[in-house]
């Protein structure tokens, strides 16, 4: 890769004032300063950026955060601080959520740079299944249970929801699986039902489980078999 788009792509800045920083000598290459813009790195040599170190990437990477309240799922929002806040990584303006939260909804998210692994989890012909930890206002019915399970009738759709597994854990207290990603779509399905989402909580994607170690707003890498078991049925 030439020496400017490595550091465009490190620093989210464009190549041109990469190139700026190339020619002020701000940018060494095994501890020699590197004026050309049109160097070509290798995977053995060391970057360095004003002193700080620039890792090359090698290969698409994959973390799960523990998402806490007030931060939103993009990468760049003018008006809310974003969840790449916590994410201490080289180019982590690169790293996008594979199916966003909205910004009061707390929980597993899965955060990589391999677009076609997170199409597997957002795209609706994949029905890659999200359990949720839902608090309600009201208590719920044991019905309701067969009610989900046969689909509900969504405010301004047309067609029913898929089956969807509840769990009733308690009076106001339910874990909710779906297998599709519809607008809002856990709390438009008890708004349908005549009650209210007080708390939001996603604990798995597919067969990938929120770590229970990690505290609010931390993350860690996925491992080799959870990374594998995006896209195979959840048993």
């Amino acid at each position: 890769m030439r020496l400017d788009k490595f550091l465009s792509h490190q620093l989210g800045i464009s190549r041109a004032i990469a190139c700026r920083e190339i020619r002020g000598g701000n940018v060494t290459v095994d501890d020699e300063v590197v004026k050309d813009s049109a160097f070509k790195l290798k995977p053995e040599h060391q970057v360095a950026y004003d002193g700080t170190p620039l890792a090359q990437q090698h290969g698409p990477r994959y973390f799960m955060l523990n998402k806490p309240q007030g931060y939103v799922c993009s990468t760049d929002d003018p008006d809310h601080p974003t969840i790449l806040y916590f994410i201490d990584e080289p180019a982590a303006h690169k790293l996008h959520a594979a199916g966003r939260l909205d910004i009061d909804t707390t929980g597993l998210v899965l955060l990589t740079d391999d677009g076609q692994w997170s199409h597997r989890i957002t795209s609706p012909r994949h029905h890659c299944s999200k359990t949720y930890r839902v608090t309600l206002e009201s208590p719920v019915d044991e019905s309701l249970v067969s009610v989900f399970a046969d689909g509900i009738q969504l405010h301004n759709e047309k067609d029913l929801t898929k089956p969807a597994i509840l769990e009733i854990l308690g009076p106001t207290d339910v874990r909710l699986t779906i297998s599709e990603g519809r607008y809002h779509q856990v709390k438009r399905m008890f708004a349908a039902m005549g009650n209210h989402v007080e708390a939001l909580h996603r604990e798995r994607i597919g067969g990938i489980e929120l770590d229970c170690q990690l505290e609010e707003g931390e993350y860690r890498p996925l491992t080799a078999d959870e990374v594998a078991s995006i896209g195979l049925p959840v048993t």
